[in-house]
């Protein structure tokens, strides 16, 4: 077969990295999926299992929390042995927990069964963004581009999951909310195989000697702290538990001991220490997604609660929160090119922070298109927020750290998941009527002006602007 040239090459090579990128991205979203499929759930499985808004929250923080303590190390393991292989074996493990989350007779099943869910989608962001530089290096196409076609999609895909959950529960009840995993990780699997740049040789290393060098002490110091943290904060409001403050200092003064000594650290402190961009990109992505998710989580129970909408409809009202990313990720692309990611990132901030305030106006009015307008005004700007936070990503991470950085931009997001859940469950605590939503906006609206006010004055020592060192790469 005469060999490609010109145009024709060039054409055939973005065509396949297309399709790549999109099969990548039917793994990647399934994290985010569930995530937005879970929002619409929540008030249907407290009904299911009798339980109140911060006990049912914990099918989220469990997930996120094991994401939290794995997105590192499957980065890790994508860089030992390989993402396509990383990348098909989550794929696997997403399979079996779709298969066994229907049967889960108690809330605790479910949270186990979610753990497990956790484990399979923890895979994939880490093994594809390790496999970003090898579909450029063959397209021509920009990693950083690439690796933020990803992150948008995956967050996209957390809007559209209310549409997808409302319309599985409805159909099929809770338990669709698992079984829709086993076909699209199927898909994901068998996509990878075919498309994925395959495994480049590597020196074989024992799995054991792996999870030997994956600092379980550090690990569990860190998880320790996040679930102390996270049951004292759920108690605030009614009878908190200071022994847990403590314990969560503790467990943190530990951790960053621990991780200092070890040789090689769960989260590598000293390589954040030594790369202030890096630093800047987890605590930003950390913040903003703290808002975007307290909003996913918050605004369906309190339609649900409140206004008495069905779920169905919920999650049809929440598509313009990834209604216009299409249209937008080329304009802020065009945008980041043009003036740099730090303006581009406090353009999406200052919108962000803007935002927010509409959601006080559900107080007033639940009407429809109220939510509409709402779910957009918040939407439109976290998506300038996203596609410059992810490309800042792939600029600040070192070459030969890529998986690793990618897995620990992961934990940033779960750990901002986890912060939402502490949102909705405390402004929550008391019910679900508009005095409690009034608390849920104000403390998102007041976390947004927080994001904005660090984006703006958070510099580098030398007194250069904050994003000097992850200014755009040429395209």
């Amino acid at each position: 077969m005469p060999r490609q040239e010109g145009p024709a090459a060039a054409r055939a090579s973005r065509a396949r990295e297309n399709w790549t990128i999109a099969a990548l991205c039917t793994g990647t979203v399934l994290s985010a999926l569930n995530s937005g499929m879970i929002a619409v759930s929540l008030s249907t499985l407290r009904r299911e299992f009798a339980v109140d808004v911060a006990t049912v929250t914990w099918v989220i923080s469990v997930f996120y929390l094991t994401s939290a303590v794995l997105q590192p190390l499957m980065g890790r393991f994508a860089d030992r042995y390989g993402p396509r292989r990383v990348f098909t074996t989550g794929m696997i493990v997403i399979m079996l927990a779709g298969a066994l989350g229907p049967f889960a007779p108690s809330l605790a099943w479910l949270c186990a069964v979610r753990v497990l869910l956790a484990v399979g989608t923890a895979t994939a962001f880490p093994a594809a963004a390790a496999m970003v530089r090898s579909i450029s290096a063959v397209s021509g196409g920009s990693p950083k581009k690439l690796i933020a076609r990803i992150q948008l999609i995956d967050t996209s895909t957390a809007a559209i999951g209310p549409v997808v959950g409302g319309a599985l529960l409805a159909l099929a009840g809770w338990e669709a909310v698992f079984w829709i995993n086993i076909p699209l990780a199927a898909i994901a699997f068998v996509a990878a195989l075919l498309l994925a740049p395959r495994d480049e040789p590597r020196d074989h290393v024992p799995l054991r000697t792996t999870i030997a060098d994956s600092d379980l002490p550090g690990i569990l110091a860190f998880s320790a702290t996040v679930v102390a943290l996270l049951i004292f904060l759920l108690d605030l409001t009614s009878d908190p538990n200071w022994l847990l403050l403590a314990a969560a200092v503790g467990g943190a003064a530990l951790f960053a001991w621990r991780e200092l000594r070890c040789a090689k650290p769960f989260v590598d402190l000293r390589m954040l220490g030594s790369n202030l961009p890096l630093i800047r990109v987890y605590v930003t992505f950390i913040l903003a997604t703290l808002v975007f998710y307290s909003a996913l989580f918050g605004i369906p129970q309190y339609l649900e609660d409140h206004a008495g909408f069905h779920t169905a409809t919920v999650g049809a009202l929440l598509i313009p929160l990834a209604a216009f990313n299409v249209f937008i990720t080329p304009v802020v692309e065009r945008l980041i090119d043009r003036r740099g990611l730090r303006s581009t990132l406090v353009l999406g901030t200052s919108g962000l922070a803007v935002a927010t305030l509409a959601l006080l106006l559900l107080a007033a009015s639940t009407a429809p298109w109220v939510v509409l307008l709402v779910a957009a005004a918040i939407g439109i700007p976290y998506v300038v927020v996203l596609i410059s936070i992810t490309q800042s990503l792939y600029v600040a991470a070192p070459p030969d750290q890529v998986g690793e950085a990618a897995g620990l931009f992961q934990t940033a997001r779960s750990l901002g998941c986890i912060g939402s859940t502490v949102v909705v469950g405390v402004s929550f605590a008391g019910g679900t009527g508009p005095v409690d939503w009034l608390l849920l906006a104000s403390t998102t609206a007041a976390l947004a002006v927080v994001v904005l006010v660090m984006v703006v004055v958070w510099r580098d020592r030398s007194g250069t602007s904050p994003d000097a060192a992850t200014a755009p790469a040429p395209a």
